[in-house]
């Protein structure tokens, strides 16, 4: 006997009229449940990604600097010709390595001050990332034969200082003697993370060597890009294993834990909406289950006066309910699909950047999370099911079975 084909004459059959709405919100129940769980974790990727990807922007996964320092972003400085970076440039999990140097100052302009961090940056910088976040003008380009004096400004900064392309603008810094020079706003870029809006210009590195009275091989640090953020800890242990004592190497989570503890509570509020989800599809499922039963109670037990053992009745209920489940998981992925596209498409839900760091929800659509979320619902709703499967078919009796009247 063929229990597939058994279990859909079952569903469709005449006496199922009072099951089959309760079957249709079943279904949407689980669809429903496994959307809220595919875009909860393609938002939270999403948005841990993003805010990652901002602050790498500007820095970099892995920072190398001085032990000796001030805890100030005027760093002291270190040669930058040293054995350990060229084995560092062979290790095939590092994509970039830049120098740079900082120096803290004031920027003025139309009767405003703003105080300001100078970021030194040579040919070096990978703007890969940073260059999604230039709003108006151009990147900076570095002559190898002359020192450049434009500047790169947020978007914070040119909005305080009422600056724009092109514009002049002086910048003062407190040292013995007093310095200032000035700069030509090149562009205009805008991450979104106030912190770095708020304080970072970027210039070229010779600028800041000449400000610190610096050798040209001097810097205040290296930066790191790595490959694979997975890999971030484990990189940044080696890397640290690899340096001299005089220099330290710091990853992106040590030097903004603040960040990335807030990111971490997203997977704590995540995987207690995963539980709820779940739970509420299993309840569901079990609820619809004895339904079905109650209702096909007189078919089972002519079944079982046909031959129908104990071990095939259970199989049949779980067929029945894989066919609802795999029903439910059907649709859920394609609305659950079809929002992500959407959103990655044409941002149509928008946040506030002020709070929230962007402008839109970000979605990250991943194959393996997809997997994992539907094998997860399916497995736990059907495991759930195989006790009380596995009770009401040893309860139900050929002969009370066919005298049994719903």
């Amino acid at each position: 006997m063929n229990l597939f084909v058994l279990s859909k004459t079952l569903l469709k059959s005449e006496q199922s009229n009072y099951s089959k709405p309760i079957v249709k919100i079943t279904i949407a129940g689980v669809a429903l449940g496994v959307t809220l769980m595919l875009l909860a974790l393609f938002i939270t990727a999403g948005y841990k990604k993003v805010i990652r990807d901002k602050m790498v922007s500007l820095g970099a996964h892995i920072r190398i600097s001085s032990v000796e320092q001030n805890y100030s972003f005027d760093l002291m400085p270190f040669d930058r010709n040293q054995s350990f970076i060229d084995e560092l440039a062979k290790n095939p999990r590092i994509k970039n390595m830049q120098f740079y140097a900082t120096k803290v100052g004031i920027l003025k302009a139309q009767d405003q001050v703003e105080g300001i961090v100078l970021k030194g940056i040579d040919s070096t910088f990978s703007w890969e990332l940073f260059q999604t976040h230039i709003i108006a003008g151009n990147p900076l380009v570095y002559q190898s034969d002359s020192i450049s004096n434009n500047i790169l400004v947020s978007k914070t900064l040119a909005s305080k200082l009422q600056l724009q392309v092109g514009d002049k603008v002086g910048a003062y810094f407190v040292q013995e003697p007093p310095r200032q020079r000035s700069f030509i706003v090149e562009g205009i870029y805008e991450t979104g993370l106030p912190e770095m809006d708020a304080r970072f210009v970027l210039t070229d590195l010779r600028h800041v060597q000449r400000l610190n009275d610096w050798e040209p091989s001097q810097v205040s640090g290296i930066e790191i890009l790595i490959n694979d953020y997975n890999q971030l800890d484990a990189i940044g242990q080696q890397v640290h294993n690899n340096i001299p004592y005089s220099l330290k190497a710091e990853t992106i989570k040590q030097l903004y834990p603040n960040i990335f503890d807030w990111l971490a509570l997203f997977d704590t509020n995540v995987l207690v909406l995963l539980i709820i989800t779940i739970f509420v599809c299993i309840i569901t499922m079990i609820s619809t289950f004895f339904i079905i039963v109650l209702e096909q109670t007189k078919n089972i037990g002519i079944l079982k006066t046909m031959g129908l053992n104990h071990k095939q009745v259970v199989k049949l209920f779980l067929i029945i309910a894989s066919q609802l489940i795999l029903r439910g998981l059907l649709w859920g992925n394609i609305i659950g699909l079809g929002i992500g596209i959407l959103q990655m498409t044409f941002h149509i839900i928008p946040l506030d950047p002020a709070t929230y760091y962007v402008s839109y929800i970000p979605i990250v659509i991943n194959l393996f999370t997809l997997l994992w979320v539907n094998l997860l619902v399916f497995t736990a709703c059907l495991l759930t099911l195989l006790i009380p499967a596995y009770y009401i078919s040893k309860r139900i009796s050929p002969i009370d079975a066919i005298r049994f009247d719903v």
